[in-house]
């Protein structure tokens, strides 16, 4: 069917060519806002009534008789009516709509993939400095950074994954001191822990009952071993830069088995600390400075980020000699440039906002060659989590907020991927997690993964060859029910494309939804084992195809698609 319709398109744009030249280039197909209207609508004629200063209607008329001149519309479409004031709604034999089983069950996994376009795509997400276990927000940034991803490997990107931290900032300093305190037999509440009175950073201090899990393996000369770093602890709890490179190390093997737990894997991280001793840093203020894009003041040096858009200059390096954070941001965009990857995509939360404009701005003022907009950028919200109808605010384990390993242990790894992804980043999002574990309707990731549990329980009571059904006759496909199905599995493509572009898993999600609503109203509508068998090979060939869609769908959003539930 995907072949038919790039067929029709080319049919159309041929005939608005006759009505007027040039006019091809407006060839397109909308879904009709009522179902019933048709499969197809156009709404070229409308749009080239006032160029031609002709009556949209009649415009309309001449459209329809130069499309059904075309053999291709003659084989494939049934039927052109005129709707409103010009709008033509087509409506296709049973046979074209038939022909997207047979291109689902042919493709396979491959269904709605785009073949290599020779791009490198990076997505750099998660990107949490090793101060403590995931949040939830983490989780999110996981779930869209992994999906999105995912979805650019299906347009022919080759995509990239990183993780990117900073391992020697002051949180990283906090975070060994804290560990130092407990390692030497101190908590907090103690008349030696640092408390906001006596030391404005106190409430940084890391409080969570995991540094004192730290504490206890460094006492015991433990040896840990993350993806990117190994390290053994001396034990000697006066060594602070001992115990800060393994408090590094042992949150960094958190952090990977909460990342295992919820399936996601990085090609590489990227060390902060590396933009300084690869000398990155210090080549980037250079080139700025030698633009003329920066300027001193105030024992500042600044940047002409006004030059680029930004509501005012941004200091680069303040008056104590260290560089403020968006200077190495920069430095680093340069480095994924220089990396080869055409396209950056940054996930982050959306206190990184007022980033976006500097980084920008640096990366402009380099002059490196990097185009406008580079990179690109999807701000997503905190999440809620909710529990017995109140609000979780308070993990023992991490001390001030629910973590992400919380959340797979309360739920499952699916339903905290198919929920985080179900709104729009930038939408608050409450998690519900009584609602995640219910096995009914009303759980959004039970209904998808339920349709092909059931589909897959009738192809194994019918017990046949599954491959053998490629080559069915489906012309039994004939009901409004199956053709509103086939439809539906046509759309698929086109969604993954527009969700890619539109940064937009939450698209995959409502589809989803919306593909399992139409296999149980057509399981409730048509019986599949049928004693006619032509029928019954034809209905399975359908499902079958609707489970491989599903399957399909849900892989990209790294949720599993269950043979039993």
């Amino acid at each position: 069917m995907l072949k038919i319709k790039q067929e029709l398109l080319a049919g159309l744009a041929q005939a608005l060519d006759q009505l007027s030249p040039g006019a091809g280039d407006k060839a397109a197909f909308e879904s009709p806002k009522v179902a019933a209207h048709g499969d197809y609508a156009v709404t070229a004629a409308m749009q080239l009534a006032k160029p031609l200063k002709a009556n949209p209607r009649q415009l309309g008329e001449q459209l329809k008789a130069a499309l059904m001149a075309l053999p291709v519309y003659q084989q494939w479409v049934a039927d052109i009516e005129i709707a409103g004031p010009g709008f033509l709604n087509l409506r296709l034999k049973p046979a074209a709509k038939q022909a997207i089983v047979t291109e689902v069950l042919h493709a396979g996994e491959a269904f709605g993939v785009q073949p290599s376009n020779g791009q490198r795509l990076m997505v750099e997400f998660v990107s949490a400095n090793p101060t403590g276990p995931l949040h939830v927000g983490h989780g999110r940034q996981a779930a869209l950074g992994d999906a999105i991803c995912n979805l650019y490997s299906t347009q022919g990107w080759s995509v990239h994954r990183e993780f990117y931290y900073n391992d020697a900032g002051v949180q990283i300093g906090t975070l060994a001191t804290s560990t130092q305190l407990r390692a030497k037999g101190f908590k907090p509440g103690d008349d030696c822990w640092p408390t906001a009175s006596d030391n404005p950073l106190a409430k940084n201090f890391y409080n969570g009952d995991y540094i004192a899990d730290i504490a206890e393996a460094f006492k015991a000369r433990a040896t840990v071993k993350a993806d990117d770093r190994e390290f053994t602890a001396n034990g000697d709890v006066e060594d602070y830069d001992n115990i800060r490179q393994f408090a590094v190390a042992y949150l960094r093997n958190e952090q990977d088995l909460d990342l295992q737990a919820f399936a996601v894997k990085f090609d590489h991280y990227y060390l902060e600390s590396s933009l300084y001793t690869d000398g990155r840093v210090d080549a980037t203020v250079n080139k700025l400075v030698a633009n003329g894009k920066t300027y001193e003041q105030d024992g500042a040096l600044w940047l002409r980020s006004t030059d680029y858009g930004d509501d005012k200059d941004r200091v680069m390096r303040k008056g104590d000699g260290t560089y403020t954070y968006f200077v190495p941001d920069v430095a680093y965009h340069i480095a994924k440039w220089e990396r080869g990857f055409t396209k950056v995509i940054n996930i982050q939360g959306t206190d990184h906002h007022g980033t976006i404009a500097r980084v920008r701005a640096g990366l402009q003022a380099a002059g490196v060659g990097i185009p406008q907009g580079y990179p690109d950028y999807v701000l997503h919200t905190m999440v809620r989590v909710v529990r017995n109808g109140e609000e979780v605010k308070i993990s023992k384990r991490a001390g001030s907020y629910v973590t992400l390993r919380d959340l797979i242990e309360w739920t499952s790894k699916d339903a905290v991927r198919f929920f985080l992804l179900s709104r729009k980043p930038d939408t608050e999002y409450t998690f519900d997690v009584d609602l995640a574990v219910q096995k009914n309707n009303d759980n959004p990731v039970y209904y998808v993964q339920y349709a092909h549990a059931r589909i897959c329980s009738v192809l194994a009571a019918w017990g046949g060859d599954v491959a053998s059904l490629a080559g069915t006759d489906l012309s039994p496909l004939d009901t409004p029910a199956a053709q509103s199905l086939m439809l539906l599995l046509a759309k698929y493509p086109a969604m993954l494309t527009a969700a890619a572009e539109g940064f937009a898993p939450h698209d995959v999600t409502f589809y989803l939804r919306e593909l399992a609503a139409a296999y149980h109203s057509y399981y409730d509508a048509e019986r599949i084992l049928v004693d006619d068998e032509a029928v019954k090979r034809a209905r399975l060939a359908l499902v079958r195809a609707t489970a491989q869609v599903l399957h399909n769908g849900l892989a990209v959003l790294g949720v599993s698609a269950p043979q039993k539930m």
